[in-house]
Formats: structure tokens, sequence, C-alpha cells
């Protein structure tokens, strides 16, 4: 939630795969240091905190993009027109601060232009910091499909990814209605 720290946790209902992480976790020492268990408890006092913050930001703001006309089309759980969003109303408490949404005409130099005029927003690759990310897959984590392998799995030209933080939703909406202002 700070984007200082990498921590996770491997499950399982199966008594054989216990027994076999058990002895990878005992041979390979894979256990967090004390500066990392430090930073997990800092981050669970908060959590609650920054996770309304940044659910009721994302909820907000698809909202919005939803609703602009520059903007084609809107991925976020919490919209009813989202294919998953009946299973996410039954297996999640709130619907998380990731959206994604294209541009109505896929135009790729309008969403690189979105991306340059962005103030509040830090152009990254990374996500659920409390701090608030944009990205252009075709751009940067994509770069390397080609177009047409893109376009079949859904990763259009004008594609833009948000991770939603913890920010003032106003700056936020602002800085998104400032920048779609500009295509």
């Amino acid at each position: 939630g700070h984007s200082d720290l990498i921590l996770g946790a491997v499950c399982t209902d199966s008594d054989e795969w216990a027994e076999k992480l058990r002895f990878q976790v005992k041979s390979t020492g894979a256990s967090p240091g004390p500066m990392d268990c430090f930073l997990t408890l800092r981050g669970t006092k908060t959590l609650h905190l920054r996770m309304e913050q940044h659910c009721s930001n994302a909820r907000r703001l698809a909202q919005m993009l939803n609703a602009h006309e520059t903007v084609g089309h809107v991925r976020y759980p919490g919209l009813p027109s989202h294919p998953g969003h009946a299973l996410a109303q039954k297996q999640m408490s709130d619907y998380g601060g990731m959206i994604s949404f294209e541009l109505a005409d896929d135009d790729m130099d309008k969403a690189l232009t979105i991306l340059d005029e962005v103030n509040v927003f830090t152009l990254a690759e990374s996500l659920g910091g409390v701090e608030s990310l944009i990205e252009h897959p075709a751009s940067m984590t994509h770069a390397s499909i080609p177009a047409e392998e893109r376009q079949k799995i859904g990763l259009t030209d004008s594609l833009i990814r948000l991770s939603v933080g913890v920010e003032s939703f106003d700056d936020l909406r602002d800085d998104l209605d400032h920048a779609l202002a500009q295509v």
C-alpha cells in the first residue's frame, strides 16, 4: 500500500503441498526480515482507511469516465455494464481501485496526449500504492506485442489504465477532466 514492500502468502488445502512448501521455506529461508515485518505491521494500521478512499475515488472516477463524451468504454467491476459486475458484487466488499478506459475514436496519439497532460496522476507501470498512477499498455507494458495481437486480446491503441490512489477526489477528477479536454 505504500509501495515499499513486496510480501505474500501461499495457501493450500493439500497436506502434500503444504509439506512441500514447508520444506521449501525451511531450506531457502523464505521468511520476511525484521524491516519487512515492521513495514507490514505499519501498513495494516491504515489499510482500512486507505482502501475506503482508494475504492471511493475509483468508483467516482469510473462513473465520471463512463459519462464522458470522449470515452468509448470503461472497464471497472463496480459499473453495472462490466461483464463481471454480478460476480464482483458476490465476491467483493468493494470494487478496488483499478480502472481502464478507451477513447471513443481509439486514437493512440490522443491517448498519449492524456498521459502528457495529467499532473496529479504519475506515469508508471506499477499499481496499488497510495499515489494515483496512469499508464498506456500499447506503448508501455505491452509495446512488444504486435498491434494485431494486442487488438485480439482487447488491448486497443487508446486503452489507458489507472491505478487510483487516495488523493483528493476533486484533484483527480479535475486532472482527468483537464487531460480529456485536450483531446
